[in-house]
């Protein structure tokens, strides 16, 4: 599904588009989606500017002269800027077209994102954690709030109360080159190795927007070419084959019905 990283590069591909435009329309052939499509929203934002598009976590949000639309690609979805003639594709359910003559697109096969509108704040970002990239995330908040957790610390990093956007992709990439397994518990792993994971995280996601996210199965970015990162992937979708820093076999596990791949020599 898309991880923060190709949300990122999806909003650095439509932003210099939308953004200062007029919506003339809204098409919705689709709405039934995660959470309904809001009702009426498409009255409700036809003449309104674009007057900024930013991103929370995997949500992108597009802040209007009266309140703002929330969009999220859930597990197969994608955005698109094409062109007006272009003929709808199956599982294109959304579509956006602006002043500028830019059309953009909404593609979810699976259908479980959303496009909601709100006159105020969205509910659905109320309790959401730091961004990973910000100030606001480093050791001392992972360190402070694992203390007397169980739970398995890949999971516990992939909360989005604790911190946003670190899915299972980039989760498994910086455990493994910090050197912590992915099954050990949360808060029994020490300020320091959560200083080299901290670090890790932020250094892992910013590689992948630096090369387009990663491309697994549907994603694309906004101009609809894929994303780069997996070439670089040293675990994830690995499992059984030769580790690259020892060579030995990479064991896969399942944790919180995700699989999780590891090396057992290198990750402790």
């Amino acid at each position: 599904m898309p991880e923060l990283p190709e949300v990122e590069t999806t909003l650095r591909g439509i932003e210099p588009w939308i953004t200062g435009q007029i919506i003339d329309s809204i098409t919705v052939r689709q709405g039934s989606l995660r959470w309904p499509v809001t009702e009426g929203m498409a009255e409700i934002v036809q003449g309104q500017a674009v007057l900024a598009v930013r991103r929370r976590a995997k949500y992108l949000i597009i802040q209007l002269g009266h309140g703002s639309m929330l969009i999220h690609l859930g597990m197969s979805g994608s955005l698109r800027l094409t062109d007006r003639a272009l003929e709808w594709r199956k599982h294109d359910h959304i579509e956006m077209q602006l002043s500028n003559g830019s059309t953009l697109r909404y593609h979810d096969p699976r259908r479980f994102g959303c496009w909601l509108w709100s006159a105020n704040d969205h509910s659905q970002l109320a309790r959401l954690g730091p961004e990973p990239l910000s100030d606001a995330f480093d050791s001392d908040h992972l360190f402070t709030l694992s203390r007397k957790r169980k739970m398995a610390v890949k999971p516990y990093i992939m909360d989005n109360n604790i911190v946003v956007g670190v899915g299972n992709i980039y989760a498994s990439e910086a455990l493994f080159r910090s050197g912590i397994r992915p099954d050990r518990a949360a808060g029994r792993i020490s300020h320091q190795r959560y200083r080299v994971l901290s670090g890790h995280i932020k250094e892992v996601l910013a590689a992948a927007i630096e090369q387009g996210g990663t491309t697994l199965r549907d994603f694309v970015n906004g101009n609809g070419e894929p994303g780069y990162f997996q070439q670089t992937l040293d675990v994830y979708g690995r499992g059984g084959q030769a580790c690259y820093k020892c060579q030995g076999a990479l064991k896969e596990i399942k944790l919180g019905q995700r699989s999780s791949v590891f090396c057992p020599s290198c990750q402790r």
